[in-house]
């Protein structure tokens, strides 16, 4: 059955809610795991989507480890996770309060991470987050919503620490923990959205740095100011609706 997903839930973004509908098929086994997911063209036509909405969804099942994508092949399902000892699903991130405990937790674990990733990463790691850094930027200009790349900068950066362990972790907390996920995305180019995600660009790029030079203390500095910034815009409301 097709769905317009335009008459959404507003507290999700279209690649949030497209990508929730997607697990769903894959958890119930309409897709089951090695099945190919339909085409780009045909994902758009059924829930009538740009192929970003589309490509940014299929970015969060892979995070979420429940779909992989071939390159000249085409994205296959994966085996949906059953009895996962921590997952936040998008309706946890539907509050102020839920966004900024979800942020508390993130500061205590990517601090760390940043730091251990200043330590190990790998040119192929610095390669990973300067792509991801591009993406988001080009998103930003283009008045996409970038919270897919967004967190795929800051799972480059877990990558990098060479522990599983903390990959799991932003895999369980998935995009929706961004806290530009609740943006109204038909914002655009509004020039306050754009102000404050350029500033999350730079804040973006101060981590990098400080990893590419292996500079332990600036990268846990930097992404705690950076998470720590985040925080206090939510707590000033500077960028959620009213």
């Amino acid at each position: 059955m097709n769905r317009d997903l335009s008459r959404r839930n507003k507290s999700r973004t279209l690649s949030t809610e497209l990508a929730h509908l997607l697990a769903d098929r894959i958890r119930s086994g309409e897709y089951p795991p090695g099945a190919k997911l339909p085409k780009e063209a045909a994902i758009m036509d059924e829930f009538r989507v740009s192929r970003t909405v589309v490509r940014e969804a299929i970015s969060y099942l892979q995070a979420v480890n429940m779909a992989e994508t071939r390159h000249g092949i085409g994205t296959f399902a994966l085996r949906a996770e059953e009895g996962a000892p921590f997952r936040v699903q998008p309706e946890q991130v539907g509050t102020l309060r839920d966004t900024i405990a979800l942020l508390e937790l993130r500061i205590g674990i990517e601090t760390e991470a940043a730091a251990i990733a200043a330590s190990r990463r790998t040119e192929a790691n610095l390669q990973g987050m300067q792509d991801a850094l591009a993406a988001f930027e080009a998103a930003i200009e283009a008045g996409q919503d970038a919270a897919a790349t967004d967190f795929q900068f800051h799972r480059e950066i877990a990558l990098a620490t060479q522990n599983n362990h903390f990959a799991e972790v932003m895999n369980s907390l998935g995009p929706g923990v961004i806290p530009r996920a609740r943006l109204d995305p038909d914002e655009g180019h509004n020039p306050n959205r754009l102000a404050y995600l350029r500033r999350v660009h730079q804040e973006h790029e101060s981590i990098f740095h400080a990893i590419r030079d292996q500079d332990v203390d600036g990268a846990r500095a930097a992404i705690r100011t950076h998470l720590s910034n985040s925080r206090e815009r939510l707590r000033r409301r500077d960028i959620l609706p009213n």
